[in-house]
């Protein structure tokens, strides 16, 4: 099963997106903030950090370059909704996908499926 650490300081969307996953078959641990989730990459092993990237504390983007050091193999996707921070994102983490807000969750499901498909391990995707 894939394990996904959620960083969203937002209660109703964190909810929101943990529930969502959960009814996809992932299992998720959510956290409101960057500062919470680094330690847990330091500990456990995930899959996905799926994070927002405006968050007090610490912001997705350190919790991604985290994440990098200590935990390379686990995939990152950040979900935002300022477009401006998104480039920065992208320049932070250029393997990270970036989801911005307001999403379907139908589309952040299909956002996951895609990134652990063969094709998507390949690079071919």
């Amino acid at each position: 099963m894939i394990h996904i650490l959620l960083a969203e300081d937002e209660d109703a969307m964190r909810e929101y997106l943990k529930r969502a996953l959960e009814k996809s078959g992932y299992e998720v641990t959510s956290v409101n903030c960057g500062s919470k989730a680094a330690p847990l990459l330091d500990e456990n092993d995930y899959d996905l950090l799926l994070t927002d990237i405006v968050m007090p504390e610490m912001d997705g983007i350190e919790l991604a370059r985290h994440c990098s050091k200590v935990s390379p193999q686990t995939k990152v996707m950040f979900i935002t909704g300022f477009s401006g921070v998104a480039l920065r994102a992208g320049d932070a983490a250029p393997q990270a996908k970036v989801l911005s807000k307001p999403f379907h969750l139908r589309d952040l499901v299909l956002e996951v499926e895609r990134m652990f498909t063969p094709e998507s391990a390949s690079g071919l995707n």
